[in-house]
């Protein structure tokens, strides 16, 4: 049986958190919060208020493969948050057995600063959006994957979301068996 990974991306304040734990919630799928595997000079610097170079993300992206691996290999589909922001980050993240399949959530500046303003107690500064906003690359026609608006209501959201893998055949929402 093929596995089927799920990476819910975007950049800071655009509830990755809250989006890929409703979607795992409701297919029953393995969740991995990106953001817990990081190394800690990776949050120290964020912290800081210093973007991530590429050579800082590499480490921090072969773990999120490894946490999939493992869970391929025990017959679990799965649901990471992300932020991979760049082509290169989302093609290494596909390295996983199974398939890979992405949804960005994306939205306006003004909407993700105010998210981030409104958070409490993350690491990541809102000083650092611009710098993620310039570095996003947007899904490609060949990318396995969906976009979808966060200006709505979180049940729209993920409607929205397991509406359009549907579509691509990543999901199967009458059948949500691995």
């Amino acid at each position: 049986m093929t596995t089927t990974h799920l990476i819910v991306m975007g950049v800071a304040g655009c509830g990755k958190s809250t989006i890929a734990q409703e979607i795992a919630d409701r297919l029953g799928w393995s969740l991995a919060e990106g953001d817990e595997l990081h190394p800690q000079a990776n949050i120290d610097k964020m912290s800081a208020g210093t973007p991530l170079t590429d050579e800082d993300r590499w480490p921090w992206l072969d773990l999120i493969v490894d946490w999939t691996k493992t869970q391929a290999e025990q017959g679990q589909s799965t649901v990471v948050t992300c932020s991979a922001l760049r082509r290169s980050y989302r093609d290494r993240l596909s390295a996983a057995p199974g398939k890979t399949y992405f949804v960005h959530l994306a939205g306006t500046k003004e909407l993700l600063t105010a998210r981030m303003n409104a958070r409490k107690g993350h690491f990541m500064p809102p000083a650092l959006l611009d710098s993620q906003l310039d570095t996003l690359e947007q899904l490609e026609t060949d990318e396995l994957g969906v976009v979808v608006d966060i200006d709505a209501d979180v049940d729209t959201i993920v409607a929205v979301a397991l509406s359009e893998l549907e579509k691509l055949g990543a999901i199967n929402q009458t059948t949500t068996t691995n």
